[in-house]
């Protein structure tokens, strides 16, 4: 004889998510490159505690590398992170790392340093020949 097995709706009200997270002090990346724009939060030891990117925004094809991109993203990291002052690491080329910036400035988070942390060749590899159109 089976007996049937029916699942019951847990009585708990369920928790999000995202819960909010507050630190005294963290770093933030930027990471802008032409084509996307992603956004990490983390603690000063660099475990990650939020992050975001211009297609997780709901953003598609051309527009997720826009300096509204940049704003958006910036945001919606920082949304569910609260702390009082953080490191910003920008990183590559992109149109973005710019509004980023102001955004995180306007989130009321007192930033101690900005560091340009974009990775340059002294003279490595050969670049890729020339692109003709």
């Amino acid at each position: 004889m089976a007996k049937a097995i029916l699942k019951f709706r847990s009585r708990r009200t369920r928790r999000s998510r995202r819960r909010i997270r507050r630190i005294p002090k963290g770093r933030i990346h930027v990471q802008a490159g032409f084509n996307n724009i992603i956004v990490t939060v983390t603690d000063p030891q660099g475990r990650v505690l939020s992050s975001s990117s211009a297609g997780n925004c709901g953003l598609r094809g051309k527009r997720k590398g826009t300096p509204f991109a940049g704003e958006a993203v910036a945001a919606n990291a920082l949304s569910s992170v609260v702390m009082k002052r953080a490191e910003v690491m920008i990183k590559g080329p992109g149109l973005g790392r710019d509004t980023a910036l102001r955004a995180i400035a306007r989130s009321r988070i007192r930033i101690t340093l900005i560091r340009d942390v974009t990775p340059l060749p002294h003279n490595g590899c050969r670049p890729p020949k020339k692109r003709r159109v």
